[in-house]
């Protein structure tokens, strides 16, 4: 059974262009450097787990042509991570069945008071989410395989963020500026390490490319692919200026894990 990662977004919070039409120094004419917010699709032959509810959920799954979600693991409670969640209600009605959510104690906490609809019935409209709380491990079974999903709290900025590991094979940090020591170890031997890159020079709550580069020569993953690009970055540039195996993201980028 092959296991797909897909970047559905890996724009910055406000997205490239912004609503505005702003580019920044982004090429205009290069598709690539379209970037809807943030949110990622593990998929398996019969299931779907998405990483967070970009506020650009609706676009972003129709353009991949994605029809179910089993299941939504989120990251944080940053709003350009949470306030796409309304859209999950189509898979609720056609499932006839709560989805089952899974985030950290604060995330948990934020989604039930900002979106209190979502968990308990209200009038005509019943209840579409089931809030679970985030372990170390989850698995999940599909066919005569399991999904690992391990989950690492790394920081960003003030807050803490969850970078999530699958298969021992992909990590998946879309927001993080630091990563502890002791937790180097869980991001040996990657496939691939998919990591904030916000932009080129420091920022207190987000990785910059020195960074990621530093990092990158430490855990040594096969593949580094750059996620959350602001509009500071425009992909053929930062292309020429990374080493063979670190790659700008885009969106709808697929890989096999």
């Amino acid at each position: 059974m092959s296991l797909k990662f897909t970047i559905l977004g890996c724009g910055s919070s406000l997205g490239i262009p912004r609503i505005d039409g702003y580019y920044g120094k982004c090429d205009p004419n290069n598709k690539k450097n379209l970037r809807s917010r943030c949110s990622a699709l593990i998929s398996s032959k019969n299931i779907n787990i998405l990483i967070d509810t970009s506020p650009d959920l609706k676009s972003q799954l129709l353009a991949n042509k994605i029809k179910n979600i089993d299941k939504v693991f989120f990251t944080h409670y940053h709003a350009d991570q949470t306030h796409g969640i309304n859209e999950l209600r189509v898979f609720s009605l056609k499932n006839k069945k709560k989805i089952p959510i899974y985030s950290d104690k604060i995330t948990n906490k934020y989604l039930k008071n900002t979106f209190g609809y979502c968990f308990k019935n209200y009038r005509n409209y019943p209840s579409i989410l089931d809030a679970k709380i985030l372990k170390k491990k989850h698995v999940v079974r599909d066919s005569n395989r399991n999904i690992n999903i391990k989950t690492l709290k790394v920081h960003h900025g003030s807050i803490k963020s969850i970078c999530y590991i699958i298969n021992d094979k992909c990590a998946y940090a879309p927001d993080v500026n630091k990563i502890d020591e002791k937790y180097l170890k869980h991001l040996k031997n990657l496939k691939y390490f998919i990591v904030d890159c916000l932009r080129y020079n420091s920022h207190p709550t987000h990785f910059n490319l020195d960074d990621v580069l530093k990092l990158t020569n430490k855990i040594k993953p096969k593949k580094t692919i750059l996620t959350n690009l602001s509009n500071e970055i425009d992909y053929n540039e930062i292309k020429k200026k990374l080493p063979t195996n670190v790659t700008p993201a885009y969106d709808g980028l697929t890989i096999l894990i």
